[in-house]
């Protein structure tokens, strides 16, 4: 089976970035962050598989085989609704994810390459590795704040550090689109958005 386009590129990606979004069957999709997509190749297995069914299709792309031509999906949602995490996983980037990027003693913006994870109250000192003990923190914070309590060197996290939701930080994802958003995917992962006329 091979694919053909009719130009190089795609709105700037290369063929093989062709990303196709995934759904539940429920029509959300699985994920924000990451964005739930597939690969051509694994969504042309899904179909001829019939666990998916097409929502929609780019309009210059070609999977061609000897005995078939179709459109590439750019949207597919599973026949079988996947029944997500109840609990979010306890990851660097969901601990990011949940204070927004931003360090919880400067309030400034971070890359997440720029950014550590703090103990609020340090190992050395009894506290653990958990949601409720650790928060974002740009170097020069963590640093600054070493192995002390908050309230010897008066850094105090912006917020209470917590165990969020699943839900929560869905809607912190949604606001942190990845660089190529094919125009079809719009409705679904901004479902619940007010239509404006």
């Amino acid at each position: 089976m091979t694919i053909t386009r009719y130009s190089e590129f795609i709105e700037g990606q290369p063929l093989d970035n062709s990303r196709v979004l995934i759904l539940n069957a429920d029509y959300r999709p699985l994920s924000y962050l990451p964005l739930s997509t597939w690969s051509w190749q694994e969504t042309v297995k899904a179909i001829f598989r019939e666990t998916v069914d097409v929502v929609s299709e780019y309009d210059d792309l070609l999977v061609r085989a000897p005995n078939l031509e179709m459109k590439l999906p750019s949207v597919i949602a599973l026949r079988e609704y996947v029944k997500p995490q109840e609990k979010p996983a306890f990851t660097r980037f969901n601990l990011f994810l949940r204070d927004v990027f931003h360090c919880q003693y400067c309030a400034e913006s971070h890359k997440t390459s720029e950014l550590t994870f703090d103990h609020v109250i340090p190992r050395s000192r009894g506290g653990e590795t958990s949601w409720d003990n650790i928060v974002a923190a740009c170097r020069p914070c963590n640093t600054r704040k070493g192995h002390q309590l908050p309230r010897e060197i008066g850094m105090h996290p912006m917020t209470t550090p917590r165990t969020p939701t699943l839900y929560e930080l869905q809607e912190t994802g949604r606001r942190f689109p990845p660089n190529f958003l094919h125009e079809s995917w719009g409705d679904f992962l901004y479902w619940d958005t007010e239509l404006t006329s």
